[in-house]
């Protein structure tokens, strides 16, 4: 049997894992854990065949196809995009698993963890896998139920309640644009097609949506007196939904908080799956954002704006996990900076944000496991309380050094010699310099260069004041266990040689995505339709812009060096309530009073008050009027019948001479 046909397994068996584990983990070895583990291992093995066979032929993608009702359709798609994808997702997910069995192996609610985290892993690689929107759309709302539940594991805490509550209901909002955006293009294709869909047409499956680009393109509606495509408002609802769940500005506000749940889940969530589903809708939609006018340039500023916000705050948090959850925004600001550069690169965009995507995947995955083995020994997450924790901790100290100099994107330019993340990242940071030669723009560019500045700074603050010095507290650290570290190991390879082994082939492996035996979609056509002037065989950058990535990582290393390796600046005078730039990054720019205090009780609670009394006072109160003066008429009109028969005949009698008198007076009158 072909490799293919069991590509249905790759979901569905995370998916039964959690089926068993959640109703028998109890009575097996350490809560279920090898259930999800081998589970996930197979659908791991099973998306790297198929995509060595996919690298063999890539134009011969798995499409699976099976009705589901009315026009719609359930499907299965791997094309280079899922392929690269799914063998990350199965990939770090199995090695979060295994690490997951030293790191919870004392909570007594591992069932229920595994459980969890193998149908998250399902509903990620669902995800991945679909063919049409709407399957991608359930599967989507799946990693959301998900991730609330996992944020919220210790639910006995009341932070992370609320913290589940804000992930859950702040990506709430971004979902419902997204499916406002499936709705509006339903209806679109509809219109389109007059309301005569041609037999054994599936409306929302990818390679049918691309077809109709030029024609979603020339529809139009007027917005505030302009006239916008309607392509763009559904390529921008659809990046709503990504804003949401990849967290951008300015529904990025759940992420640090989501740092309540284990240190695994914040792995899972910011490495492998969650945070990378929004990068991969955009991605997986790129030929509507392409011929969707503005749409590409809303997703450049966004990004870009992003990578530099989160990464003011990432510089004076004391968390170590908060310091990452940071970080996390701010390297999707990248990816999303890097789709929106499509612009000027055309397809050559989707290769350099999903490679900076899988690279992060290693070493943000990495980072946070590192942070968790730390955790797991020192029994604190405040930096400010540790130091010295390297001499303890040499494994994990090395790994977390490594994954350090991939985040802050080292390298030496035009060479082989480099860790992942300068080979994706300076990718990025370099299209955005030729947006700006080509186009006279340079704040994308601006956006880049300073967030890597800062990238460097606050990484190696949390690598000098966690692992070196003296300790500042007493405690008593060891090294993790070798399920812990085996994974920190295999990770820490990847984190370092994986661009430099993989740069050029993936690149070229990706420009297949849409170019295949499903889908045919002509990327100069759909640019000319969005307006966008594509620039080809560039790479004649100057010298100074290719160098530039790499010396603000040194100059950020060399400040966190002097600032807090040998302490030449008293950094007590700087940290203080006084100081407003420290208050205000600190406080991460008031965003939780915003839309808390100020949004949420005072604008929208204050707006349903004044709902609750049109509701109560006037609507009800006119509704009530009537009925009170119904039933006050009714009770006069009861006491008429007395139940006397000497009553009714003396009101017949009455009745009948009024009748009577009436009939003569007419008479008379003609």
């Amino acid at each position: 049997m072909a490799i293919e046909y069991l590509a249905f397994l790759i979901p569905l068996l995370p998916a039964l894992a959690f089926v068993i584990t959640f109703f028998f983990g109890k009575k097996m070895y350490s809560g279920g854990a090898l259930i999800p583990i081998g589970a996930i291992a197979i659908s791991c093995i099973i998306s790297i065949l198929i995509t060595i066979n996919l690298l063999q032929n890539p134009e011969e993608v798995v499409h699976q196809s099976f009705h589901w009702f009315a026009i719609l359709n359930l499907g299965i798609l791997i094309d280079p995009l899922a392929g690269v994808m799914l063998c990350m997702v199965s990939f770090v997910s199995l090695l979060i698993h295994i690490y997951a069995v030293g790191y919870m192996s004392h909570d007594p609610a591992k069932p229920r963890y595994f459980a969890e985290t193998a149908l998250f892993t399902a509903a990620m690689l669902g995800v991945v896998l679909s063919d049409n929107i709407l399957q991608l759309f359930i599967c989507w709302e799946l990693v959301g139920l998900c991730s609330y539940l996992l944020i919220g594991f210790w639910f006995q805490k009341p932070s992370a309640a609320a913290a589940a509550k804000k992930a859950f209901l702040t990506t709430r909002v971004g979902d419902v644009m997204f499916l406002t955006g499936i709705i509006i293009l339903f209806s679109s294709i509809f219109t389109i097609y007059n309301g005569n869909l041609p037999e054994g047409v599936y409306v929302l499956q990818f390679n049918e949506i691309f077809k109709l680009i030029p024609e979603l393109s020339a529809m139009h509606t007027t917005i505030l007196g302009s006239e916008v495509s309607m392509l763009t408002i559904i390529a921008l609802l659809f990046f709503g939904g990504a804003v949401g769940k990849s967290g951008q500005f300015p529904l990025h506000v759940w992420l640090p908080d989501a740092m309540e749940g284990p240190t695994t889940v914040s792995a899972l969530i910011h490495a492998a799956t969650m945070v990378t589903a929004g990068v991969y809708l955009v991605a997986r939609t790129f030929p509507m954002f392409m011929g969707a006018p503005d749409a590409l340039i809303v997703v450049a500023y966004v990004g870009g704006f992003t990578a530099l916000f989160a990464s003011t705050m990432g510089i004076v948090m004391n968390d170590i996990k908060r310091v990452l959850a940071f970080s996390t925004i701010s390297q999707l600001g990248y990816m999303m900076l890097g789709l929106g550069m499509g612009a000027v690169v055309g397809m050559e965009a989707v290769g350099v944000s999903m490679f900076h995507l899988i690279n992060h995947a290693f070493f943000k995955a990495l980072l946070f496991l590192c942070a968790g083995s730390v955790i797991h020994s020192v029994g604190t997450q405040d930096m400010r309380q540790m130091g010295g924790v390297g001499k303890v901790m040499p494994i994990t100290f090395i790994t977390m050094l490594v994954a350090s100099l991939a985040l802050a994107g080292f390298g030496i330019p035009g060479t082989q010699i480099g860790t992942s993340g300068f080979f994706s990242k300076d990718a990025i940071i370099e299209t955005t310099y030729l947006f700006g030669e080509h186009t006279g723009n340079y704040i994308p560019y601006i956006f880049g260069i300073v967030a890597a500045l800062l990238t460097s700074i606050y990484i190696f603050r949390l690598l000098f004041m966690t692992f070196t010095g003296k300790p500042r507290t007493d405690y008593g650290g060891h090294e993790s266990p070798s399920s812990m570290t085996g994974p920190l190991s295999i990770l820490a390879v990847l984190a370092l040689f994986f661009g430099a082994l993989t740069q050029t082939k993936f690149y070229h492996f990706l420009e297949g995505t849409f170019e295949n035996s499903f889908v045919h979609v002509n990327i100069e056509h759909l640019a000319e339709l969005g307006n966008y002037h594509l620039v080809h065989g560039h790479h004649g950058e100057p010298l100074l812009i290719l160098w530039m990535p790499i010396i603000v990582g040194v100059a950020g290393l060399l400040i966190s060096f002097l600032i807090y390796y040998l302490n030449v600046v008293d950094m007590s005078k700087i940290v203080s309530r006084n100081n407003v730039v420290f208050k205000l990054l600190y406080n991460r720019y008031y965003q939780h009073q915003i839309f808390i205090e100020i949004i949420s009780l005072h604008l929208t609670y204050g707006l349903s008050l004044v709902g609750e009394f049109i509701d109560r006072k006037i609507i009800d109160g006119i509704i009530d009027g009537i009925s009170d003066g119904t039933i006050a008429i009714g009770e006069i009109i009861r006491k008429v019948q007395t139940g006397v028969v000497q009553s009714y005949a003396t009101a017949v009698i009455a009745g009948v001479g009024l009748l009577i008198i009436l009939l003569k007076l007419i008479v008379e009158v003609q």
